[in-house]
């Protein structure tokens, strides 16, 4: 029976975590982007008019 190789699945675990943070971190960024796309002046759906 082989010997496991410790060090190459340490190391594929290691790129599979940094992957997987990387995506997570381009999803905020896109997200954050979206929500800049939005004026600030423009009126939330979610809430009634409170205009006079």
């Amino acid at each position: 029976m082989p010997k496991r190789n410790y060090g190459f699945e340490k190391r594929q675990k290691e790129l599979n975590k940094q992957k997987k943070r990387e995506e997570k971190q381009q999803r905020k960024l896109e997200r954050r982007e979206t929500a800049d796309d939005r004026p600030a002046d423009a009126p939330e759906e979610d809430g009634p008019d409170t205009r006079p």
